[in-house]
């Protein structure tokens, strides 16, 4: 785990890697009309690594009758240090799976982020690798022209 050299008021591009483990509350569907089924889930997370804390996810999924194609979408704050900055942010996610195809985008959302982590933009990469979830957390960190009051 590689700490960036982070100095007041500069513009900071760096990679955190990781991993965390998850609970999944999956609720009753809401409407299981033809074609597809949707449903609510609340995951909470406790992430390891260069990104150190906890989250909080409210997702939407569809899953449709063929096994390999469904969608979600949801929005996620984590509350965390990352490479010795607290603060917290929200991720926004976006996923579909076509048939086995996968998309799938997290982003930070724009002017979200709290504490010493104003400022930060990124997306969040996802690997299950033998069971463990996996994360690389591509960011910028600018704190310099932070427009916040």
């Amino acid at each position: 785990m590689d700490d960036p050299p982070f100095e007041e008021g500069e513009h900071v591009t760096a990679r955190a890697t990781g991993r965390f483990d998850l609970t999944w509350d999956e609720k009753p569907a809401y409407d299981d009309a033809e074609g597809a089924t949707l449903a609510e889930v609340t995951i909470t997370k406790k992430f390891d690594g260069d990104l150190s804390g906890t989250s909080l996810t409210r997702l939407i999924r569809a899953m449709t009758p063929i096994k390999e194609s469904a969608a979600y979408v949801a929005i996620e704050r984590v509350n965390a240090t990352l490479h010795g900055r607290a603060g917290t942010f929200v991720l926004q996610h976006s996923a579909t799976m076509g048939r086995g195809e996968r998309s799938l985008a997290i982003t930070v959302v724009p002017d979200s982020a709290t504490g010493e982590l104003t400022g930060l933009l990124g997306r969040l990469m996802v690997n299950n690798a033998d069971g463990e979830h996996q994360y690389t957390f591509e960011y910028t960190l600018d704190d310099a022209g932070s427009d916040a009051e």
